[in-house]
């Protein structure tokens, strides 16, 4: 027969770890307070759903104690089956006990699992109807956990030299998405059964006892009828950790190339097209984007042959292009792009987040990986200087159940009557829609959120700007080049609820050197400059 575990000298960490979950310090030093009953008081203890981030994050560590992640896993379960005991109808508490029983899948390591937990606390506390809310929030918890001295030093054995700690924690969870099924969450409830068998020894011989075989009994109770609702769970459950990879997917380009405020963007302004063209012909080295040469690939499309197609697309809800549109590609195809899905677009401070061109994730992630991912962009995409900066980029999340209606297909080379013999090449895959619409599940446009913009009076000797609430579109395309100089135009704010960014890419804001402008522009403090991920 085991004995009950006794007094401050057992289980030292396993009685500071009980006393902070019940509240207790004093009876750290309680020779009189029996451990094993202790334990289970744990147990039993009401599950605080309205814990603040640093106390989430503080109970996260705690529970990478041995033994104390026990005392967690059973008391998170006994709580959920209470829910569903109370009313057996109760769907969400169905849910949430499906959240529980993936931490106790046996192949999440302690630093994942951990992160798994306070994502599923949000979750719980905020309901399905507003997961992407909850995870947003739940971000702080998870990097205060992840800043705690004990879960850096086991970050660091973790994750592999070279890789980011946030793409590591998508990729691992990944895993636990690509496992989930009914017979693993059913066999994740058998495991927190045996652990709650196993934690009873400590109550043997305590008041605790009784307590301890009736929540036994209660778990195997509701164990009995998981058989009957849990491959319902099964996609909510999917579609909640396909959401936290997204989240931390988001939280990696944040971290890794999020432009934080504006001092951080070397800005030095639109190129014109009159000195693009010049410096085009002019540069020494030429730039490495820029081809020589008769072009023998990607010819444009001819609109004339495509007008009835994009016309009866468009009834159907995909984007109306326009003859330039039209031949901005090689070759075209309707298609209806299902969620999840993440898009990327590359863009400058002056240009607008919600427009109509964008690549896939797989398109820029091979941008990223080229040798010189501007010139890769330049020339695979064939966009010309004067069309676009490239410092920036934006992304879009087609979200888990969204249908997005797009126009994809090869880029076209670009050619122009003053490069003779120049010229960019296009190929690569790009993708059309009008990203300024709302859009509801199936892709149906409700509304629109196109970004703000406004024109800066610009000192070039000295950077500084000023707003020009005169200055419009149609004035300044018809001020003189000289004049035009005196004037940017800034992104001022993002309002699309899909579109989160700007991220930096770490490509420069320039495509000449020295640039076009010696002095670098002092923007404002923009909401368009400044890094958001959007819920």
């Amino acid at each position: 027969m085991s004995r009950a575990i006794t007094g401050p000298a057992q289980d030292g960490p396993l009685r500071r770890a009980v006393a902070w979950l019940t509240d207790a310090p004093g009876r750290i030093y309680d020779a009189t307070v029996d451990t094993g009953a202790w334990v289970w008081e744990a147990v039993q203890g009401d599950f605080n759903e309205n814990r603040t981030a640093a106390q989430v994050a503080f109970d996260t560590v705690i529970s990478m104690i041995p033994l104390v992640d026990q005392v967690c896993d059973v008391r998170d379960l006994i709580a959920n089956c209470k829910h569903i005991q109370k009313d057996p109808s109760n769907h969400w508490a169905k849910v949430a006990i499906g959240l529980t029983l993936i931490g106790l899948f046996p192949s999440l390591g302690s630093l994942i699992k951990g992160v798994l937990k306070i994502f599923f606390l949000y979750v719980r506390r905020y309901g399905l109807d507003h997961v992407a809310k909850a995870l947003n929030d739940a971000m702080h918890a998870v990097i205060i956990y992840l800043r705690k001295p004990q879960v850096q030093k086991l970050a660091r054995k973790l994750v592999p030299r070279g890789q980011r700690l946030f793409a590591y924690l998508a990729q691992e969870v990944r895993k636990a998405h690509d496992l989930l099924s009914p017979k693993e969450l059913l066999d994740a409830f058998s495991r927190g059964i045996a652990t709650a068998r196993n934690l009873r020894k400590y109550a043997i011989g305590s008041k605790a006892g009784a307590f301890a075989d009736s929540a036994i009994d209660l778990l195997l109770s509701v164990r009995k009828d998981a058989d009957k609702f849990v491959g319902e769970l099964v996609k909510p459950l999917r579609q909640v950790l396909e959401d936290i990879i997204r989240r931390l997917e988001l939280e990696d380009l944040l971290q890794h190339r999020g432009i934080m405020d504006t001092t951080n963007v070397h800005f030095y302004g639109g190129l014109p097209k009159p000195r693009a063209v010049t410096l085009m012909q002019t540069a020494e080295p030429p730039p490495s984007w820029l081809k020589k040469g008769v072009p023998d690939k990607n010819p444009p499309l001819i609109p004339k042959r495509l007008h009835k197609t994009i016309e009866d697309a468009a009834k159907e809800g995909y984007l109306r292009m326009d003859d330039k549109e039209i031949t901005s590609f090689a070759s075209l195809a309707a298609h209806e792009l299902k969620g999840p899905a993440r898009l990327y677009r590359v863009i400058g401070p002056g240009s607008f987040a919600s427009s109509r061109d964008w690549m896939t994730e797989a398109q820029f992630q091979a941008l990223q990986r080229a040798t010189d991912p501007k010139a890769a962009w330049r020339d695979h995409y064939a966009v010309w200087p004067d069309w676009n900066p490239d410092g920036q980029f934006v992304v879009y999340d087609v979200k888990v159940g969204e249908t997005l209606k797009v126009w994809r297909g090869r880029a076209a080379r670009q050619e122009r009557e003053e490069l003779e013999g120049l010229y960019l090449e296009g190929g690569w895959e790009q993708i059309k829609f009008d990203a300024s619409a709302l859009r509801n599940e199936a892709g149906e446009a409700v509304g629109k959120a196109g970004d703000d913009g406004m024109y800066l009076l610009v000192d070039r000797s000295s950077g500084r700007t000023q707003p020009a609430p005169d200055m419009n579109y149609a004035r300044y395309n018809q001020l003189p080049e000289a004049e035009q100089e005196k004037y940017e135009f800034i992104r001022t704010r993002i309002n699309h609820p899909a579109i989160s960014g700007p991220f930096d890419t770490g490509w420069g804001m320039t495509d000449f050197e020295p640039p076009l402008f010696a002095t670098r522009l002092g923007l404002p403090n923009l909401d368009g400059q400044l890094s958001q991920i959007k819920p």
